[in-house]
């Protein structure tokens, strides 16, 4: 496996930069390899994870906030401790009701934080 494909073994929070995904929205990416990646991402209040999808596998925790999730056509509302699982290529998204961090898991790694 290239060096390219591969974080660091050990990853320390404050030296993670946090990078603009969307309006409201940040993400530090934390250890990956090109099976799987860790992606913590912090929501202000009223943020939107637009719907969209993508081929990866994807399972989320809630460690802190609420949130209103769509995945398929159905829609919940997740809070602190809460988790969920989108299939590869399904559509979800999400809006943040109370400001939070939803730590991401996908698989295989996602190219395009890279």
């Amino acid at each position: 496996m290239s060096d390219l494909l591969k974080s660091k073994n050990f990853q320390q929070g404050t030296d993670i930069p946090w990078e603009y995904a969307s309006p409201g929205i940040q993400r530090q990416i934390y250890g990956y390899d090109d099976r799987v990646m860790l992606v913590k991402v912090k929501f202000e209040k009223d943020a939107v994870g637009s719907i969209h999808e993508h081929p990866h596998t994807q399972v989320s925790y809630v460690e802190s906030g609420v949130f209103e999730l769509t995945i398929g056509d159905d829609k919940q509302i997740l809070k602190t401790g809460d988790g969920f699982y989108v299939p590869p290529n399904t559509l979800h998204g999400s809006v943040c009701l109370e400001p939070g961090v939803l730590i991401d898991v996908f698989s295989p790694h996602r190219e395009d934080f890279i």
